[in-house]
């Protein structure tokens, strides 16, 4: 299938549009630009536009995407910061925007996410419940080592593997 053309200053027109809509990182951007069919000589001159322009902003990105993630989709910091990375975010604005999340709230996400999953989770035995809840929760981007604090607060019997 042919990508339709479009001109610079109406990827520019477009890319604006996109921008104000909603926290949009280079990335995001550049696969628009692509989509659209714009020059491809002009990407570099268009996102230069937008981040002179504060339409895009890396670090405010990343501290959005954290914040959304995690609160909405109840994703761990591995998962946030690997998509984070495929997105190419500098691994400062990664570690900055993880910054923001509250040990004691990310724990309580944390518990609460296992306590759902544990009406679901069918097994014949302990060891494998808690293999279920771990795969789970590590699937969610969770640390091992906090899966494991939580399953113990929830009053499991685990084996530490550290």
């Amino acid at each position: 299938m042919m990508r339709k053309e479009c001109s610079m200053e109406e990827a520019r027109f477009k890319a604006d549009a996109f921008c104000s809509a909603s926290e949009h990182c280079r990335a995001d951007v550049l696969s628009k630009l692509y989509q659209w069919g714009a020059p491809e000589e002009s990407w570099e001159e268009i996102l230069s536009y937008l981040e002179k322009e504060k339409y895009i902003d890396e670090s405010r990105y990343a501290v959005a995407f954290v914040r959304d993630k995690y609160r909405f989709n109840q994703w761990g910091r591995i998962k946030i910061s690997q998509v984070l990375r495929m997105k190419q975010i500098p691994s400062a604005c990664i570690s900055e925007a993880l910054e923001e999340i509250e040990e004691k709230e990310y724990l309580s996400v944390l518990t609460a996410l296992l306590k759902k999953k544990l009406r679901s989770v069918k097994a014949s035995n302990d060891y494998e419940r808690n293999g279920k809840l771990i795969r789970f929760a590590v699937g969610h981007g969770y640390e091992v080592s906090d899966i494991l604090h939580c399953l113990k607060q929830l009053g499991y019997e685990v084996e530490d593997t550290e």
